[in-house]
C-alpha cells in the first residue's frame, strides 16, 4: 500500500520549485544583481530546485494536481514551469541540461497575458 501524499507538504514543495526556477532563471538573466551568488549557492540552489520537482514527481498525479491548482491560482512563470516540468510524457531533464531558451519561449507564449490597467 503507498504512502499517503500529505498535500500541505506536495503544496509547499511546488511552491518552493515555482519561487527557486524564479530565483535560478533571475539570476542568469541578470547576474549583477546578486554577486553574492556564486557557482556553489548556485549549485545548490539547483539541487534543492530539482529536489522539490522530485519530491512532486513521486507524488504522482496528486503532485501534478497540486502544481495545476498553485498555477491556477497564482498563473505565473515559476508555477507554469513546474507544471511543465511534471507532465506526463516529458522525460526527466536536469536543470542544468535544460534550454533555458526555449524555456523561457514556452513560459512566455503559455502564460496569460496581463491586462492593461
Amino acid at each position: 500500500m503507498p504512502a499517503p501524499v500529505l498535500r500541505e507538504v506536495v503544496r509547499r514543495h511546488a511552491e518552493l520549485a515555482a519561487l527557486m526556477w524564479l530565483i535560478y532563471d533571475q539570476h542568469l538573466l541578470n547576474p549583477e544583481e546578486n554577486p553574492e551568488m556564486d557557482d556553489e549557492r548556485l549549485g545548490r540552489l539547483i539541487e534543492r530546485l530539482e529536489a522539490h520537482l522530485d519530491a512532486l514527481r513521486i507524488a504522482g498525479a496528486e503532485g501534478r494536481e497540486i502544481a495545476e491548482e498553485r498555477y491556477g491560482e497564482f498563473p505565473e512563470a515559476g508555477e507554469l514551469f513546474v507544471v511543465r516540468m511534471l507532465q506526463p510524457g516529458i522525460r526527466t531533464i536536469r536543470i542544468r541540461d535544460l534550454d533555458l531558451s526555449a524555456v523561457r519561449q514556452y513560459l512566455k507564449r503559455h502564460l496569460p497575458q496581463a491586462t492593461p490597467a
